[in-house]
């Protein structure tokens, strides 16, 4: 199957049309041999840059424009020595051990303040009017590496290194430094869009999106959340995925009753028939609001153990978040 042309396909690019991103299939143990090499898996928001004769949009991961959330990154850009390119890469915001810090990200961002993130350019798509996506990716990266080398030094653009045929080695250095993970990739293979498995993620502990189907009040507050019923899709269906009841700072648990409030129901929203304990005190919600839960497995029942909240994915869509790769894998 042909991937792209080598012929320049940039007459949409150049007004910031959305390339569905390269995705990574998340994998329990990092791949090995020649073919792969290794990159940080950045805690932040995947981006798609879009620069063309100085002007830059930014688009999310599902396409939306992000151009106003980030505004030192667009300068940046603007500054780079090339008449269009578009770039894949992720926002991101440090902690002050330099590990990306995915709240902090969301700190800054809801303050109206770009000053602290940066853009970790990782790939390139595009370039002075040549569609770069059926090239290998050792060679898209040469030519990124190149083009952030020849801009001036700065503190917001930067160059997503690699490690070659190290993925065990980086993994474990970066599950010693709290990072979330390594993603593993095929250098020699094209840009393809989706989940080819080209990239492969691997992280330092099990995480995955669910959508939150239903909250429990927080104990003593009725503005806050104390606990979530979760669930995923499948096959147009809404699947029982069990309650996350820890995690939350006080902050989160009111930001979370508030985006809420518009999509109260009276009925649960899934398909599955739940029992007592799993309805007791809960106030239903239309699935369409998606947390990152880390856990432990599932049990016998298929219900997430030892579930711990980390986060709200405003970039991720409810109709995305389907069957968990750790419930597939368990079965």
């Amino acid at each position: 199957m042909k991937i792209a042309s080598d012929k320049p396909d940039i007459q949409n690019t150049r007004s910031a049309t959305f390339i569905a991103p390269c995705l990574a299939v998340p994998a329990s143990i990092p791949p090995v041999g020649p073919q792969w090499v290794t990159e940080i898996k950045y805690d932040g928001y995947r981006i798609q840059a879009h620069v063309s004769s100085g002007t830059v949009t930014l688009l999310s991961r599902s396409g939306q424009d992000w151009s106003a959330k980030f505004a030192r990154i667009r300068a940046e850009l603007s500054e780079l020595p090339v008449v269009s390119a578009i770039v894949d890469g992720e926002a991101i915001v440090e902690n002050a051990r330099g590990v990306p810090d995915f709240h902090a990200l969301q700190r800054e961002i809801n303050n109206g303040s770009s000053a602290r993130i940066a853009f970790v350019a990782f790939d390139l798509l595009e370039h002075d009017g040549r569609d770069l996506r059926s090239l290998p990716l050792r060679e898209r990266k040469r030519q990124l590496e190149h083009i952030l080398g020849q801009h001036a030094t700065s503190s917001s653009l930067r160059f997503g290194a690699h490690f070659a045929n190290e993925g065990n080695d980086v993994m474990q250095h970066a599950c010693d430094l709290g990072l979330e993970g390594i993603v593993c990739k095929r250098i020699d293979r094209p840009y393809r869009s989706g989940r080819s498995g080209d990239w492969v993620k691997v992280k330092c502990v099990v995480s995955e999106p669910f959508v939150i189907g239903g909250y429990v009040p927080l104990k003593g507050r009725q503005d806050a959340v104390g606990s979530l019923s979760l669930g995923f899709f499948q096959n147009d269906e809404f699947i029982y995925a069990g309650r996350v009841g820890t995690g939350f700072s006080a902050e989160e648990a009111g930001e979370i009753w508030r985006a809420l409030q518009p999509a109260r129901r009276k009925t649960p929203p899934f398909a599955t028939r739940l029992d007592r304990e799993q309805k007791a005190g809960v106030v239903w919600v239309e699935p369409q609001l998606v947390v990152e839960i880390a856990h432990r497995g599932w049990t016998h029942d298929d219900v997430l153990r030892h579930s711990v909240f980390e986060r709200l994915r405003s970039n991720v869509s409810a109709r995305d978040t389907t069957a968990p790769a750790s419930l597939r894998g368990s079965g």
